[in-house]
């Protein structure tokens, strides 16, 4: 029992590390990626090809000066942030990295905690996300804030919807499950997700970046009309752990589609590839493997999530609404009703 918690601290510890550290070198890659389809440079001064960016730009946010306004609510001021990055960090809780490890006849999952709801945690958890944006823009006290915080959380409602519906098809495509464990399990043996939910994919991916605040969705922080949105009066490390956020949001989106879509830790004739090394169930090398795979996918989605920011142009507000609600939310109606239709004459669904 004691050595199970030890372990359970452990890789709580290591996911808590995971998830800062890719979100903290996801800045510096974003940075060289967009270099990169613009023929530039971009960092090279900090370190070599400049890899130790991120930790200059974290000291620099550590010690910058911190300014609260008088006129704001100080409590709730330095809430919101905090909010915001908590629920960011809960999200991969649930997330299976790899498959488990036998270690002297007991069993260690790769995974911090697998609950039986856990697509409904997930979806809550990222819901309260929006009270850490919305509570940030009210407490600064300022407009402009105040306009950047209302549009994120109408803009992450709005996108929800359509989220949850796709997720729903998902659901029923897989047996009614709700726990991503088993979702990733059950395809193992068979095709990905993505091949039986495409649409389904597509509708969650846009959604996902809506969700993310992520350009051409970054309406909420339109530095042309809102100046930094609801972040406008932010300094220093609070303003750090906004920024921060987003990064880490992104990594945990790209972990969620992987898993839900494209099999997350599975690959192709991956039980011929560990037979023919002579791998048994439960090693720990096919453990690595398969977290070496689910990464190579994360890794991928985080590349197509910037390289949608550096190609495309930011949406009007309107645009935005339009999309989430006339096109994706009926979208996704089409796509429910099209899986219920299917798994029907599957014999997976019962009236």
């Amino acid at each position: 029992m004691i050595a199970f918690l030890i372990y359970k601290t452990i890789i709580c510890v290591c996911v808590f590390g995971l998830s800062l550290g890719v979100a903290a070198y996801s800045t510096w890659w974003e940075r060289k990626f967009a270099s990169f389809l613009q023929d530039r440079v971009g960092p090279d001064r900090a370190g070599p090809f400049g890899l130790l960016q991120p930790l200059a730009d974290g000291g620099k946010m550590f010690f910058k000066e911190e300014i609260i306004p008088n006129v704001s609510n100080r409590f709730l001021f330095i809430l919101g942030p905090s909010l915001f990055m908590i629920t960011s960090l809960m999200t991969g809780a649930i997330i299976p990295w790899s498959k488990d490890v036998t270690i002297g006849g007991v069993v260690y999952p790769m995974q911090i905690t697998d609950i039986n709801i856990g697509i409904l945690y997930l979806l809550g958890v990222a819901s309260i996300g929006v009270y850490g944006i919305m509570i940030g823009g009210w407490a600064s006290n300022n407009k402009f804030a105040l306009l950047g915080a209302v549009r994120a959380s109408s803009q992450m409602i709005s996108y929800e919807i359509a989220m949850g519906i796709s997720v729903i098809a998902l659901i029923i495509t897989t047996g009614g499950t709700l726990s991503l464990r088993e979702i990733v399990a059950q395809q193992d043996a068979g095709l990905c997700n993505f091949v039986y939910q495409p649409l389904g994919f597509l509708i969650f991916f846009i959604c996902a970046l809506a969700e993310t605040n992520r350009a051409p969705f970054d309406l909420a922080e339109c530095e042309s009309e809102l100046v930094g949105g609801y972040h406008t009066e932010y300094s220093s490390m609070k303003l750090g752990l906004f920024l921060f956020a987003e990064y880490i949001n992104m990594f945990v989106s790209s972990a969620i589609m992987a898993g839900f879509y494209f099999g997350g830790y599975n690959f192709p004739f991956a039980h011929e590839f560990y037979n023919a090394i002579g791998l048994a169930e439960g090693s720990w090398l096919i453990s690595l493997i398969g977290f070496g795979c689910y990464f190579t996918k994360i890794f991928l989605f985080i590349c197509l999530f910037m390289w949608v920011r550096w190609t495309l142009p930011r949406f009007r507000y309107d645009q935005l609404m339009n999309l989430g609600w006339k096109i994706l939310l009926p979208l996704s109606l089409l796509n429910l009703a099209i899986t219920v239709v299917v798994e029907y004459f599957r014999g997976n669904i019962h009236f």
